[in-house]
């Protein structure tokens, strides 16, 4: 029972804007400035020096996307036990999702699963570390990726579940593509409740689905128009 893919696939698409911003930044600076002079010999190895990407880490406080958590349960089809999983997405701005997080809860099993669904872009081979409130970090494995994102999880106990109902934050720790360390800090309120309450009607949870996907889309729109406008080329003087 994967996290809704699809309320976040639009998103996804730009997400890894904010992982790769140092990247993206070092590349356009120079094109954006006029043409120089060839400079002199000793001066050749300055244009490399300004691609490189800045080094350091990047941190980002997420907000949430959503109103609420939401809860949905059903049966594994392969297990054919019923789990439930409650979920939400965050993002830079209430109305830009980057990723998402779920947290698994198989009936019955002392055993829960963290799962995320993660921008590309970041390094795989080190995984994600975790942390809930001020706790120590935990580690956490990429399962698959797709051309819009990757999704990541890590199993934990009960016990720490329990933890996040209590925290007022979550801290997910990855690596991007110029293994820069980069952090968002995810907050936690509402889960705990949402977590032991009762699950969403499908068919609410449909409508919110819909709904989400057309202000995506209506934003997206506005951004597409608002790009067009301005590469626009300017009327020749006179005319």
């Amino acid at each position: 029972m994967p996290i809704q893919f699809p309320r976040i696939v639009a998103a996804v698409l730009t997400g890894g804007l904010l992982v790769s911003a140092g990247v993206a930044q070092a590349q356009q600076k120079p094109a954006s400035k006029p043409a120089a002079p060839a400079p002199a010999p000793a001066q050749q190895p300055a244009p490399a020096q300004q691609q490189q990407a800045p080094q350091g880490p990047i941190k980002a406080d997420l907000v949430p996307v959503q109103p609420e958590w939401t809860k949905v349960c059903g049966a594994d089809q392969q297990s054919k036990k019923e789990i439930c999983y409650t979920t939400r997405d965050f993002g830079a701005q209430a109305d830009q999702p980057l990723l998402a997080l779920a947290v698994y809860d198989p009936k019955g099993d002392d055993s829960k699963i963290i799962r995320l669904l993660l921008p590309p872009g970041l390094l795989l081979k080190p995984g994600f570390r975790f942390a809930v409130g001020a706790g120590a970090l935990e580690a956490g494995e990429f399962e698959i990726c797709f051309p819009n994102g990757c999704f990541a999880q890590a199993k934990v106990k009960a016990a720490l579940v329990d933890q996040m109902k209590k925290a007022d934050k979550m801290t997910i720790v990855v690596k991007n593509q110029v293994n820069n360390e980069v952090t968002f800090l995810l907050p936690l309120s509402g889960f705990g409740k949402s977590y032991d309450g009762p699950p969403v009607d499908p068919k609410v949870l449909e409508e919110q689905q819909k709904r989400l996907q057309e202000e995506l889309q209506k934003k997206a729109d506005e951004e597409r128009k608002k790009l067009e406008s301005q590469q626009k080329p300017a009327a020749p003087a006179g005319k």
